[in-house]
């Protein structure tokens, strides 16, 4: 591709953000007002699954421009797939990220150049709910909600559930469970993911 071509591809997803922005403002408007009246994080996700259903190209669009004017970070380079749900108006999604499609995302930071598959669950750790008392009820129990990052150029495969951080440039492999933080360059599976080696070396 030419310097021109790629030129006249960038200025033509540009144009199309500014469009997206501009059809998305009453959704934006929307959601400020709900924020006043319930507090934004009890708004925050039902714009999230309404947007979630949007198909297609249109709806990556949307979904994007929506978190662009809404979220603490979003790449303008970013993609969040159909049916995806971000639970918290404080996740931060970097530039060139990708999520695919059915995610859940909690309060998370995707650094740049992310790479989620299809049904990843980005949770805020592995104790939010207390489990210790049994004369209170589990919902009632208080429980910690670390903020969880996946640092950038890591890759995590389909389905692969993330309760602690990831370092930059890891690859997580599809269905598996990571629930100790995991270093840079590491390539871990399994369920609990263990480090079968380190890509730098």
């Amino acid at each position: 591709m030419s310097r021109t071509e790629r030129r006249a591809r960038r200025l033509a997803k540009q144009i199309l953000h500014g469009a997206a922005v501009v059809v998305v403002l009453p959704a934006v408007a929307g959601y400020a007002v709900a924020a006043l009246c319930l507090g934004a994080s009890r708004a925050f996700p039902g714009f999230s699954q309404l947007l979630a259903l949007a198909p297609g190209l249109t709806g990556a669009y949307l979904r994007r421009a929506f978190y662009w004017c809404v979220l603490s970070q979003c790449g303008q380079d970013s993609c969040v797939s159909f049916g995806t749900i971000i639970s918290h108006r404080t996740a931060r999604i970097g530039r060139g990220v990708y999520v695919g499609a059915f995610c859940c995302l909690g309060d998370v930071t995707l650094e740049d150049d992310v790479l989620l598959g299809s049904h990843v669950s980005v949770a805020n750790g592995g104790r939010q709910h207390g489990i210790d008392r049994l004369d209170v009820p589990i919902r009632e129990q208080p429980g910690e909600w670390p903020r969880v990052t996946i640092g950038e150029d890591s890759w995590i495969g389909d389905r692969a559930v993330v309760l602690a951080d990831v370092g930059r440039h890891c690859v997580v492999g599809a269905g598996s469970v990571v629930v100790k933080p995991l270093p840079d360059y590491a390539v871990a599976v399994g369920n609990p993911a263990r480090v079968v080696r380190l890509r730098n070396e």
